[in-house]
């Protein structure tokens, strides 16, 4: 019964940071990998980022390459999404999930997913 609540969310500049935090609670044992996805209005979910929790690889869409950066902090069983520069185009509600490693698809078989937290890129 593995729970994400994400946070950080919020109104930002382009070019302006933000620092997502998704927090995981209940059983945590087994979890292999935490993945953020987004979803822009009117579009499809996307996946963004993921990493493996136990030896902490990671993986970027290439949209964010460069400028997210993914990391663990496992004590606290939390999971970051570094946003060092944002876009318009970054804009959308932010989601965590739990799921496998996968080296053909980063995104499939995720879920746990938490409420989502929204970001808005505007100036």
């Amino acid at each position: 019964q593995l729970q994400l609540v994400e946070s950080g969310g919020g109104l930002v500049q382009p070019g302006g940071p933000l620092r997502l935090s998704c927090s995981a609670s209940g059983f945590t044992l087994d979890y292999i990998a935490i993945a953020w996805f987004r979803q822009a209005p009117g579009k499809e979910r996307e996946g963004v980022s993921c990493i493996k929790t136990s030896d902490g690889r990671t993986y970027y869409a290439a949209s964010v390459k460069g400028r997210f950066i993914i990391t663990r902090d496992n004590d606290k069983n939390t999971v970051y999404l570094q946003m060092i520069s944002l876009k318009p185009e970054d804009t959308g509600i932010y989601y965590c999930a739990e799921g496998p490693w996968g080296i053909a698809n980063a995104w499939a078989g995720f879920g746990s997913w938490g409420q989502g937290t929204q970001v808005t890129v505007s100036s």
